[in-house]
């Protein structure tokens, strides 16, 4: 059900979207049949896999991405944690099921999985749409969360928050899409593409002053040349009542991904230490 979508290519050095990578570990993540499940979550069938033991741990992909991008922080956490990574809807293996594909709809799924698990209590590692959906699980407060991780998220699609040059390449995308669409091509699911790049473009709509609903800790990550302005996760971070911030230096978007070692280490220091507002 993975659809190669062209706003891909772009991402592949400045990501948006999220891509997979090769396969470079002893277990095909995203691919696995001897863990790999499905359940019914509102309407779809989500597919996902987990690894290993302890406390829950939530790892959620970007846009256009699927569990495989998240291999990097799989095979890491996974001696450490109950690790619980599924493809969004409508990506993946994931069904879509909707034609209107929102933040809140994907929100509403990981709720739906956590409940289908039994999770008494959970922490979460989100990139890029998958820190957004952290942050709206946070907000919901519908399942009790320790701690949130968020690389690259926004809470909004203006150029307020994003790089003004990121929405501009979405919208020619979009309107090939569009184009394609109206001449009745199949050659892609063009309606998918067309879903995606609405959430890139018109979505999330997050009002600040409702990040202090989340009571608990989060990590605010952004890379300091990302997608995302370093003065929007800035922005973020002064909202919530109990966060903290880090700008990796030379780092893009696709920190997880380009530079796992330092990504990694940075989201397990915050996950294992207690939450210090510092001095």
């Amino acid at each position: 059900m993975k659809i190669s979508i062209p706003i891909l290519v772009l991402f592949l050095t400045s990501s948006i979207c999220v891509t997979n990578s090769q396969n470079k570990f002893d277990t095909d993540y995203g691919n696995n049949n001897a863990v790999g499940k499905y359940v019914d979550l509102n309407g779809a069938k989500i597919y996902y896999e987990e690894y290993g033991k302890g406390e829950p741990l939530l790892l959620i992909h970007g846009c256009g991405g699927d569990i495989k991008s998240m291999e990097n922080q799989i095979d890491f956490f996974k001696n450490k944690y109950r690790v619980i990574v599924a493809d969004n809807r409508g990506q993946g293996k994931s069904e879509l099921k909707t034609d209107s594909l929102t933040y809140t709809q994907i929100t509403k799924d990981w709720e739906g999985l956590v409940n289908h698990l039994k999770l008494d209590s959970i922490s979460i590692l989100g990139w890029s749409d998958g820190g957004i959906i952290g942050l709206e699980m946070g907000i919901s407060n519908k399942t009790k969360i320790k701690k949130i991780i968020a690389m690259g998220a926004n809470l909004r699609p203006d150029t307020t928050a994003v790089n003004s040059w990121a929405p501009a390449e979405v919208r020619k995308y979009q309107t090939e899409a569009k184009e394609m669409k109206a001449k009745g091509d199949t050659s892609r699911n063009w309606n998918l593409e067309l879903q995606l790049f609405g959430l890139l473009l018109d979505q999330p709509n997050i009002n600040p002053l409702d990040l202090k609903k989340i009571t608990t800790s989060v990590l605010i990550m952004v890379g300091d040349r990302d997608i995302i302005k370093n003065e929007h996760a800035v922005e973020i971070y002064n909202n919530l009542p109990k966060g903290q911030l880090c700008i990796m230096p030379g780092m893009g978007h696709n920190a997880p991904q380009n530079n796992p070692i330092l990504f990694n280490e940075i989201a397990n220091r915050f996950l294992t230490e207690p939450f210090d507002y510092g001095k």
